[in-house]
């Protein structure tokens, strides 16, 4: 797939440097979202019942890479593809990690962990004099001698053996997450991990620097701010949508399913939308990543779905 090929590009261009060129080292904010739909953002999608209006304006201020694929279609293999650049079926990660998918199809061998011994992005930046930062999901390895801290990040903030914010107040403090401390009852996670990233930045504002921002964001379990769910209800209403058919069959593989497995067709999903919004507003707001915080902002925006 193409991820793999992109992420090789962007460490041969940000890494190799000559002496000479050394001062123009580019600092990167990397942005990543997990299972997020690209017809769900309206970069790519103009009619998506979704608003996502910073997350917009990164794509026509900059490259969309528009055939740039995620190496897999689950999470664990893509981020072991973008940290490392290589293949996941070339080392053994074909599932989520530690996941087991009996159906169909026979199960390919199962990796659960991302070795030590890889070399990762965040090891080849600290490589070139970088400050590395990590936030929010990272699902590379069952216990903590594989999480971000020992992969090459000097800072880690909630990233451990989890793919989804499952326990306490999930989606909300408390979180429940040993890398992540609690903050005041009811604060939002994505609002925490941009707050986190954007701390980072400004007190590496002097140094070059590679800030990894990955969103539990739009996993499951679906949970957002009322009043942004209330928004999309009103609007579904609105645009006739709240009784129309949403879902369609689909190949059913998952042979001790309960019910049948259907796809949804039709974007209507108020608690989705929320998130979505919610996230967007995240990567661009507060003036965070625009460079108007007292920090030297960033020289590349790396935001992959």
């Amino acid at each position: 797939m193409l991820l793999s090929r992109i992420t090789i590009a962007i460490w041969i261009a940000v890494l190799t440097v000559t002496p000479t060129q050394a001062a123009k080292q580019m600092n990167v904010l990397f942005i990543l979202v997990d299972d997020l739909g690209y017809m769900d953002i309206g970069a790519y999608n103009p009619d998506s019942f979704y608003e996502t209006p910073h997350i917009d304006a990164l794509a026509h201020q900059g490259m969309r890479f528009t055939h740039g694929y995620a190496a897999n279609p689950v999470c664990s293999p893509t981020r072991y593809s973008i940290m490392t650049g290589k293949h996941p079926s070339r080392v053994d990660a074909t599932n989520f990690f530690a996941g087991n998918r009996p159906g169909t199809f026979k199960p390919a061998k199962l990796n659960d962990r991302m070795p030590l011994s890889e070399i990762t992005m965040a090891e080849a930046f600290k490589q070139h004099g970088y400050a590395t930062f990590f936030a929010g999901k990272w699902h590379l390895g069952p216990s903590e001698e594989f999480w971000p801290e020992h992969q090459g990040f000097d800072t880690n903030k909630g990233g451990w053996r989890a793919g989804g914010p499952w326990k306490a107040g999930k989606y909300f403090s408390p979180y429940a997450n040993p890398r992540l401390t609690d903050g005041p009852e009811g604060e939002h996670l994505p609002f925490r991990l941009a707050s986190e990233t954007i701390a980072f930045m400004r007190q590496h504002k002097e140094e070059n620097f590679l800030a990894y921002l990955s969103f539990y964001s739009v996993h499951t379990p679906l949970m957002a701010p009322e009043a942004l769910v209330q928004k999309y209800r009103e609007k579904a209403e609105r645009l006739g949508l709240r009784n129309k058919e949403a879902f369609q069959d689909e190949e059913q593989i998952w042979l001790n399913a309960k019910q049948p497995r259907k796809v949804r067709t039709l974007q209507t999903h108020a608690v989705y939308a929320a998130m979505m919004e919610s996230m967007g507003y995240k990567c661009r707001s507060r003036a965070g990543f625009s460079g108007r915080n007292g920090y030297r902002r960033p020289d590349n925006y790396l935001f992959h779905v």
